[in-house]
């Protein structure tokens, strides 16, 4: 396969960074991420709409004011959800208000009110059972426009007069007047397949459903399939693999094709295979980072790995099997299925659920386990150690702080979450040798020193 068949070397770049920028931002508009990049897509738009086509499957869709790439999601993911205005992950609720007022901007005209909109949200949400929206209570009001200022930011609504968060403190005294943009909330939800259709959350993930079945379109939709998730996970390892996908990850092409495409490094260890961005360019979370969690966690890593390595002898964890990638999702599936909506009108619609892929008949990878009270020590220890430099309310709650920093490791592929404790997964070694320093701040005089 040639990659970038078009594109010159001193334009290459340029084209990397276009695609970049997509696959970071699969919706892009005139205002969201940033006015530049619109014209950077659509002056590449040809050669990305076959190169991710080809490469990855993806669909790009382009019109006067937005461009939409369309994946195909091989896995259920949690690790990329919906961020509010304070940068936490959306809720159920959250979620649920967010395709309310979608479905309410599309029936509405150039212009609405928060209030109206807010209205029709909560008309639609009482008829859901379990969600309801009462617009008296706040909480059910920063939700609601938590929502509204995810549409914002990404250029479906812009705020024409007032204030959104003069409304949700004061309904009664405030307003906000918001103009729509039809063609960006046009192109914001854009499912694979008609909903009513799917019995299963599975369903929505086969990305082959309808296809010839012969050796070659098997090889092809393999390959891309590798492709996907070296481009969509922090690590690929062999051990949660099918055995159709081994081959594809291992072959030179794959990493010829991802570094053509992205400009990125593809990185091979025994374990497995990830693609190294150093630029953060492509990846929504970058580790190492800054802020309290991500140091929390950087050290919380580099002391899982110095207590599984081969220096420490003495007290070396248990090896235990991870959950396979087929058990988590079919466990998250589960759950997801059981709160479908109109289950007898989804099973009279719904085509029949996919069976799930060939797992390889061979014994599971087995990994440290670090029980819940190690962890719980280790935090307390770093946050004695290292705490001037955290928050004061992380070192205030150092559980919490726990919690997240093994949100986000296990989000990266390091760790993975089981009962009672973490795993140790083999990217993690890469931080074995990590060491930190505490800056003091410099004293102050006091005011009247020397007086």
């Amino acid at each position: 396969m040639r990659v970038a068949q078009g594109v010159g070397p001193l334009e290459l770049a340029d084209y990397q960074r276009a695609v970049r920028l997509l696959l970071r931002h699969p919706l892009v508009t005139a205002a969201y991420p940033d006015p530049a990049a619109l014209p950077l897509i659509r002056r590449w738009a040809a050669q990305l709409r076959t190169d991710l086509s080809e490469v990855l499957g993806y669909r790009l869709l382009t019109t006067g004011e937005t461009a939409r790439l369309l994946r195909i999601h091989d896995t259920l993911d949690s690790t990329k959800p919906a961020l509010t205005r304070t940068e936490r992950p959306f809720d159920r609720r959250r979620y649920a208000y967010l395709m309310l007022t979608l479905a309410a901007l599309g029936r509405a005209g150039t212009q609405i009110a928060l209030s109206e909109l807010a209205d029709a949200v909560a008309a639609d949400a009482g008829r859901i059972d379990g969600l309801g929206m009462d617009t008296e209570r706040k909480p059910d009001r920063d939700a609601f426009v938590d929502a509204v200022a995810w549409l914002e930011r990404r250029g479906a609504l812009a705020l024409a007069d007032g204030s959104a968060a003069d409304w949700v403190n004061n309904p009664d005294r405030a307003e906000a007047l918001y103009d729509i943009d039809r063609e960006v909330v046009g192109v914001v939800y854009r499912p694979s397949r008609v909903l009513q259709h799917l019995r299963s959350v599975t369903a929505l993930l086969d990305a082959d459903r309808g296809l010839a079945q012969g050796q070659a379109t098997l090889r092809r939709a393999a390959a891309r399939k590798a492709r996907r998730l070296v481009l969509e996970q922090p690590v690929v390892y062999y051990a949660d693999v099918d055995e159709s996908l081994l081959g594809q990850l291992r072959a030179p092409a794959l990493a010829e094709d991802l570094e053509r495409l992205t400009g990125l490094g593809v990185e091979r260890r025994a374990e497995g295979v990830a693609i190294i961005d150093t630029s953060g360019r492509l990846s929504d979370v970058r580790f190492p980072g800054a802020g309290t969690v991500a140091q929390a966690a950087l050290l919380l890593a580099a002391r899982i790995a110095a207590h599984c390595g081969p220096a420490n002898r003495r007290s070396r964890p248990a090896l235990l099997p991870v959950p396979t990638a087929a058990e988590n999702l079919a466990e998250t599936a589960v759950r997801i299925d059981t709160a479908l909506p109109y289950r007898n009108l989804l099973d009279d619609l719904a085509d029949d659920v996919p069976a799930p892929g060939a797992v390889r008949d061979e014994p599971a990878a087995r990994y440290p386990f670090l029980p819940e009270t190690w962890l719980r020590t280790a935090m307390k220890s770093l946050v004695g150690e290292y705490g001037t430099a955290f928050g004061a309310t992380w070192r205030a709650d150092p559980d919490r702080l726990l919690q997240e920093a093994v949100r986000l490791l296990a989000g990266l592929g390091l760790v993975a979450r089981v009962e009672g404790g973490v795993l140790a997964l083999p990217a993690l070694a890469r931080y074995r040798n990590v060491t930190a320093e505490v800056r003091s701040r410099p004293s102050q005089p006091a005011l009247f020193e020397g007086s």
